[in-house]
């Protein structure tokens, strides 16, 4: 064997094994989905307590309760959404760069879901749950508005048909 050959063989080699270098975006995006999630469960939980606070003590009023309690909600719904895209894209890296995950190739719901070949599927599967968290944030902050004249309440009325649009391009295929 030449130099060169054994030159190129150990480059590609060292190329081939650099791809483990994603392992480090692997883990720490996991790391983050996790916190995100305990996050977001701390969030339920304060909302758990402020309902039972306010049927023990009715320290506000109907609703301000109820804005308090769907802000609180879709704020942990934005959250844990947020946490599943890390998910995602955790899973979508290992099995791209590293390994097909074992593990979810034997149950219905891994194959599903996290079944990633190539980098367009796993934009799309990402773009799909970003665009939910897009959403959800809209409705989260539209719950505090106040329109004081029509072409507020026509600025409102664009931003509905531009999400149900994205919505049924998203879905269309």
């Amino acid at each position: 064997m030449d130099e060169r050959g054994k030159l190129e063989k150990i480059f590609e080699s060292f190329l081939w094994k650099s791809r483990l270098v994603v392992t480090i975006a692997v883990v720490f995006s996991l790391i983050g989905a996790l916190i995100i999630f305990v996050a977001a469960s701390f969030d339920v939980w304060h909302t758990i307590i402020d309902t039972m606070n306010f049927f023990i003590h009715h320290n506000l009023s109907k609703e301000a309760f109820h804005s308090k309690l769907l802000s609180q909600t879709i704020g942990a719904i934005d959250l844990y959404l947020i946490a599943v895209v890390m998910m995602i894209f955790s899973f979508g890296l290992y099995e791209l760069f590293i390994s097909d995950i074992d593990d979810a190739e034997n149950t219905a719901v891994g194959s599903r879901i996290l079944s990633i070949h190539t980098l367009d599927e796993l934009k799309d599967k990402i773009g799909k749950v970003i665009v939910m968290v897009l959403i959800v944030g809209f409705f989260k902050r539209i719950l505090h508005m106040r329109f004081n004249n029509p072409i507020e309440m026509l600025y409102f009325s664009l931003c509905i048909l531009a999400l149900s649009l994205a919505l049924y391009l998203m879905h269309r295929n």
